[in-house]
């Protein structure tokens, strides 16, 4: 079994997601991941609130990201900044919460996203991403304060969908189904939808 960790987000792979952990059930959990270089599981709530509260039931999605930490800070007693890495999807084949609230699951991983360039009918929707990139760069944006880390793998369907699914503002609902969607082109298809929809592209 391994650790999850419920949020009102959805990380995908090679998603950067940064947090500030101050629960005793996390903190616990977190400082364990560091000391054994394991990998957590971040799955979307679908129902109940990040801060747990007395008789308020959790429910989490079925299909969540592994976490890698690559940062961490303890700037106080009881509170951890962490960044993490998102690596590899999974489904939740069963979870169970703990007394203390920590929830664990048995997991199955799924496939990596095929290595599929990007179509002639999508390459607005990476060349959009592109000129994002550029113009945070020119802004004096560094590494390690943008929303995505390199390499930018432009070229590839998955990671062009993956990264506008984390910068489009959709509803958790509407990330969780393109998280679930194991076909990287059709998940491509789908943002560049969204962003036609958003105004994005012209």
């Amino acid at each position: 079994m391994i650790p999850l960790f419920p949020l009102n987000t959805v990380l995908f792979p090679d998603g950067r997601l940064s947090l500030q952990v101050f629960e005793v059930r996390y903190l616990d959990m977190i400082k364990r991941c560091i000391a054994e270089s394991e990998e957590f599981g971040v799955v979307a709530l679908a129902q109940g609130e990040e801060v747990r509260k007395p008789g308020q039931p959790e429910a989490i999605a079925p299909i969540g990201t592994l976490a890698r930490i690559v940062d961490w800070t303890a700037p106080l007693p009881g509170l951890m900044h962490i960044t993490c890495l998102g690596t590899q999807r999974f489904r939740v084949t069963a979870a169970d919460q703990l007394k203390h609230g920590l929830w664990v699951g048995n997991i199955e991983h799924l496939p990596d996203d095929m290595t599929v360039p990007v179509p002639a009918e999508q390459q607005e929707v990476a060349d959009a991403l592109g000129s994002l990139i550029r113009s945070l760069q020119q802004r004096g944006v560094t590494a390690a304060q943008m929303p995505m880390g390199s390499p930018y793998r432009l070229d590839e369907s998955g990671w062009v969908a993956n990264r506008w699914c984390e910068l489009l503002d959709l509803d958790l609902a509407q990330k969780q189904l393109l998280l679930a969607q194991d076909n990287p082109l059709l998940r491509l298809e789908l943002v560049q939808d969204a962003l036609a929809d958003s105004g994005y592209l012209t």
